[in-house]
């Protein structure tokens, strides 16, 4: 085939072609044909695949954690009842309102019984929690170091849960003893009313927030 077959080309009568241009017009329109439909079609299926395939390695994981709690859910199961246990037992150890000030006389005769001498023994204000109030209280108390390190060990020692912090201590000038200032905390739980109040007052603060955002 010379250089002037390809000038004498005839495009409105494809059979006067010679075989050869005939051979490579066919495989030019097949390689369009395939390029379009990869284009269109094919590449829309393999990203399709590819997200099928990336659910499915998901879904693998999740299958397989899944699977790891079944097999574990009777120990789950133990772990949770010995933990509602202890959760009961620590609960247990709060006081409720009525035993609020026989907890608060038992502080103060864990130091009298020690030769403490209290300057000040001071509830203040309850501070609600999720399930529980606490209760703080400011002491000062004077003695020995004796005597103050007894008083914390028996308050350490009590049914109830009584936490100290904030301490210091410092010389006394009038007494010549030791003065200690101290932040006691116990704890009370709180009953399903008190609870269900607390949820309550906490709707109306997140409804205020948000009335302040977007006024804002």
């Amino acid at each position: 085939m010379t250089l002037d077959d390809l000038k004498n080309i005839d495009f409105n009568n494809i059979a006067s072609w010679p075989l050869p241009i005939k051979i490579g017009g066919i495989a030019i329109v097949g390689t369009l044909i395939i390029a379009a439909g990869f284009w269109f079609i094919i590449r829309d299926e393999l990203d399709d695949l590819a997200q099928r395939q990336d659910q499915e390695v998901k879904l693998k994981e999740r299958y397989r954690s899944k699977a790891a709690l079944a097999v574990n859910l009777a120990a789950y199961k133990t772990q949770m009842e010995e933990m509602r246990q202890t959760f009961g037992s620590l609960l247990r150890q709060l006081p409720d309102t009525t035993e609020v000030p026989d907890l608060l006389i038992d502080i103060t005769q864990a130091g009298l019984g020690q030769g403490l001498e209290f300057v000040l023994f001071k509830p203040e204000k309850e501070r609600p929690k999720e399930f529980y109030a606490e209760l703080p209280i400011s002491i000062k108390v004077t003695g020995s170091y004796h005597e103050l390190a007894n008083f914390v060990s028996d308050v350490a020692a009590l049914p109830r849960i009584v936490t100290f912090g904030d301490i210091t201590i410092a010389s006394d000038k009038k007494s010549g003893k030791l003065l200690m200032s101290a932040k006691a905390k116990t704890y009370r739980y709180l009953d399903e009313l008190e609870i269900a109040e607390l949820a309550k007052a906490g709707k109306k603060k997140k409804k205020s927030r948000r009335k302040k955002r977007k006024k804002k």
